[in-house]
């Protein structure tokens, strides 16, 4: 039995890391490879999922683990940080979307039960397609990445609070229990579980985290425990695992936890979707495509559409807009999970399933694209956006004029860009700070410096600026296709200014060159030119090398009350 068991597992990951390879290839999400895996393996073609029961079994333990994980990232100081706008947005997009989602189900004869799931499955957008396609970009402290994410962790909490009643109904549970057994226990719960977070948890944690693999192991149990104790209470395992994860999001070692945990969630995750595809009905294929089409056109267009609308009603500029827009234009991991509980308390029938993940499928396919492309696609754009910006004043932080005359303007200030500045001050050149991450453009401004928030990809942004007249333009930013359109830009106008790029790779630091950069930075090289510099200039002296030290350290400090960090994965 436990052979059959290992054989059949063995086939299935095999399968998996094939389909999952050619996903990779076609820049897919790899979730999209596990479905179809789990399509592959289902008795439709290979029938390789015989063992249904223990399957089932370990993809709920995944959506336990990905419910903690979640759970380890819902810090309330975290979620207060992204404010009234991503609040807002959320809301409002989620029950807009909803009511249009609603009319488009019952269009096509679905029952008001299915109308009302399926409105609100598309509802909500992907966490961990969203957050991956944005970090890969570099852009998760822009002003759209911090305004997604925010809407994100709304999304979360709704569809979180949504499980949880419906965890708790089924078809003979009276409206006057689930609100004065089922809400009143799980009050109780989770008020005293909230005390034992504040009171133990913290000094549980700190013995604990002596040992990494204690604290691993404690992780897992804890969330074990509470998702035992809440199926308990008739609530579902996966709300328990949930909460077992805000309760550790305040701790100091969350993220220690979270890089402990993943591998597990992703393992069991991957079964949890193949399981999700491999019962997939695909009988009534031709009765779902219809609704799954245009279902999906309104998640890819629709919902970007209502996105640009309320940004764009908060004063938000059309490219901020459209960047959120296009990054939430697909359903969630939620959604599926949602539609497998209405099913279980039934809701709904096995029928809605596949409806649901065929709309999953084409949505998280085509955004993914539309994701890593946002920026080629925005100039074709661009002009028909207007309708979505408010006139008069932006949402944008601007304390600069980008249509005056400067001798030196500088794209990015983070790392690099700090000690730039403060040479641009010495030599007392007039110079231009363009930045998207709006909590530097804030601190920059109340040091008296000319900024701008704004986006090196941004035409309108580059029209608006004086190239003709610059003497220097450097950028830190090391996309090599950024620091191309830069080039290009500035010597279409003007042949004699300095440009100065940054780049990680030598390929295209020579391509930069022959473009037209003036010099092209590469850190990781002068870094070990620095230390050769130093070793010809004090030899083996060592209270010279001390001298450094401490200068070294002091840069060190401010740079880390600044929020530097030097970067853990060069940026492609």
């Amino acid at each position: 039995m436990i052979g059959g068991i290992f054989l059949e597992l063995s086939l299935i990951i095999i399968l998996a890391m094939i389909v999952s390879g050619i996903m990779r290839l076609l820049k897919q999400p790899l979730i999209i490879g596990y479905i179809i895996t789990g399509i592959l393996a289902s008795p439709y073609f290979f029938e390789l999922v015989r063992s249904t029961d223990t399957i089932a079994m370990f993809s709920q333990i995944g959506i336990a683990f990905l419910l903690f994980m979640v759970g380890l990232h819902l810090n309330p100081k975290v979620i207060m940080k992204f404010g009234k706008t991503s609040l807002l947005t959320g809301l409002i997009q989620v029950i807009f979307t909803s009511i249009i989602g609603f009319f488009i189900a019952a269009f096509f004869n679905f029952s008001l039960v299915e109308s009302l799931y399926i409105a609100v499955a598309i509802a909500f957008s992907s966490t961990i397609i969203v957050m991956k396609l944005i970090s890969d970009k570099g852009d998760l402290e822009t002003l759209y990445g911090r305004i997604s994410i925010g809407v994100l962790l709304v999304q979360d909490l709704i569809v979180i609070f949504m499980l949880m009643i419906i965890s708790s109904m089924s078809n003979h549970v009276a409206l006057t229990e689930l609100i004065f057994s089922t809400i009143l226990k799980g009050i109780g719960l989770l008020f005293l579980i909230s005390l034992a977070s504040i009171f133990i948890l913290p000094r549980i944690t700190n013995y604990i985290a002596k040992s990494q693999e204690f604290l691993f192991l404690f992780s897992i149990g804890w969330c074990f425990a509470l998702a035992a104790l809440f199926q308990m209470f008739n609530f579902s395992i996966e709300i328990g695992a949930l909460v077992a994860g805000i309760s550790l999001s305040l701790s100091p070692y969350h993220y220690e936890i979270a890089s402990k945990v993943k591998p597990l969630r992703d393992f069991f995750l991957i079964l949890f979707f193949i399981f999700l595809g491999s019962q997939m009905y695909l009988g009534n294929i031709s009765e779902i495509i219809m609704p799954a089409l245009i279902l999906s056109f309104f998640v890819l267009v629709g919902k970007p559409l209502i996105i640009m609308i309320i940004m764009g009603a908060f004063g938000y500029t059309k490219r901020n807009s459209f960047m959120s827009g296009i990054s939430l234009a697909q359903i969630s991991e939620f959604s599926l999970i949602l539609v497998i509980l209405g099913v279980s308390v039934g809701h709904l029938s096995q029928n809605m399933l596949p409806l649901i993940t065929l709309v999953g499928i084409i949505t998280m396919g085509i955004s993914s694209y539309m994701i890593l492309y946002s920026e080629r696609i925005y100039p074709h754009v661009s002009k028909y956006l207007r309708i979505f910006e408010r006139r008069g004043k932006k949402v944008e932080h601007r304390y600069g004029d980008g249509k005056k005359d400067y001798e030196v303007i500088l794209f990015g200030c983070d790392r690099i860009g700090f000690d730039l500045i403060k040479s641009f001050e010495k030599i007392n050149k007039k110079f231009l700070v363009i930045e998207y991450n709006p909590e530097i453009v804030l601190n920059l401004a109340k040091r008296g410096i000319n900024c701008i928030y704004g986006d090196a990809n941004d035409i309108e942004l580059l029209n608006e600026l004086r190239f003709s007249k610059v003497r220097m333009v450097i950028s830190t930013i090391p996309e090599l296709e950024t620091n191309l359109l830069l080039i290009r830009k500035i010597r279409d106008v003007n042949k004699k200014a300095i440009i100065i790029v940054v780049s990680h790779r030598i390929d295209e630091a020579i391509e930069l060159y022959r473009e037209g950069a003036t010099y092209v930075l590469m850190p990781h090289f002068l870094g070990g030119k620095y230390a050769s510099t130093l070793i010809e200039s004090y030899g083996i002296n060592t209270d010279k090398f001390i001298e450094e030290k401490i200068k070294h350290l002091k840069d060190l400090e401010i740079r880390k009350k600044l929020g530097h960090e030097h970067p853990k994965h060069e940026r492609k």
